[in-house]
């Protein structure tokens, strides 16, 4: 399976031709490139007041108030320091890239950092779980993070370990059987890494770790039949300072990761299927039954039609 990228390679494409091209010394260009990521999330490439030398990168994302509550706010100043701007009208976070001062390590210092924008202020909720387990603290509020429509993400620390739970709305009843298939696949990775973690998945009712404030639930009380719910039970050796980074990396863009395989799966089985009857039909095409009333000659030339 493909493993989807944590950076937005649009980002980072955009500022490594930007800085190059300051390093040769051309004369800076306009700029301004609206990016759609997923779960909603929106950058914007501009030059702040008409200014060519500065490159401001904002990024919109719905939930993220939800993720202050979190410690957002201080995991961007820790990360993006001096980067840091006033955030643009209608986005939550701004950084802004100055291509008269570039950095002999421009290309780890701020283009890999910026194109990680998204990922880092995913982090801070995992993070903040991360070290409640570490310190064995118990009892703190879950954290709920509604990354999209009837869609969340819930976060719980106990002692022994973290619980991450995502909650996702299947859109048509054949995703809903293909996905049983991948958590299934989930479930027997276990068999081959004994250091992977435990995942759990079920349809319709959600996991026991959850309790009120169910997402999928109708005005009738009745329980949406699309949605499922997966849990990542984290231990210590996938939340520990080694490994935290990387158990964020892969978590965090989960969701994505399991829709975009569900829809590579269909595309496969749709083309499987167009390739089968384009055969069917060349053999049916080949398979034609002969007229009934044939034109036929006699040995001495005469001619008949045969009737059957």
């Amino acid at each position: 399976m493909i493993l989807l990228e944590i950076n937005n390679r649009i980002v980072e494409e955009t500022l490594t031709l930007k800085y190059k091209n300051a390093l040769a010394g051309h004369k800076p260009e306009s700029i301004d490139i609206t990016i759609a990521d997923f779960d909603g999330v929106l950058f914007h490439l501009s030059n702040p007041g008409g200014d060519k030398t500065k490159v401001r990168i904002s990024i919109s994302l719905q939930f993220y108030k939800e993720l202050q509550e979190h410690g957002a706010d201080e995991l961007l100043k820790r990360e993006y320091g001096p980067l840091l701007s006033t955030p643009e009208d209608g986005y939550n976070v701004s950084l802004l890239v100055d291509l008269e001062d570039v950095p002999s390590d421009w290309e780890t210092s701020v283009v890999k950092k910026v194109g990680l924008l998204k990922r880092n202020c995913f982090a801070s909720v995992f993070e903040k779980y991360f070290e409640f387990q570490e310190r064995g603290e118990e009892g703190h509020k879950r954290a709920v993070i509604n990354y999209r429509t009837d869609e969340t993400l819930y976060v719980e620390a106990k002692a022994d370990r973290v619980t991450v739970v995502f909650s996702t709305l299947f859109r048509d009843e054949d995703d809903v059987v293909i996905g049983k298939v991948f958590m299934q696949e989930f479930k027997e990775g276990r068999r081959a890494s004994q250091t992977a973690p435990q995942v759990l998945f079920s349809h319709r009712d959600p996991p026991l770790e959850l309790e009120g404030g169910i997402p999928g639930v109708k005005k009738d009380g009745a329980l949406n039949n699309n949605i499922g719910y997966i849990t990542f039970v984290l231990f210590p050796r996938h939340t520990n300072t080694a490994t935290r980074d990387n158990t964020i990396n892969l978590i965090h863009t989960f969701r994505d990761y399991l829709h975009y395989h569900i829809k590579c799966s269909k595309a496969y089985v749709h083309s499987r299927m167009r390739a089968k009857t384009s055969d069917f039909l060349k053999v049916l095409n080949r398979a034609r039954p002969e007229p009934k009333n044939v034109e036929k000659k006699t040995i001495t030339g005469r001619t008949f039609i045969r009737k059957d």
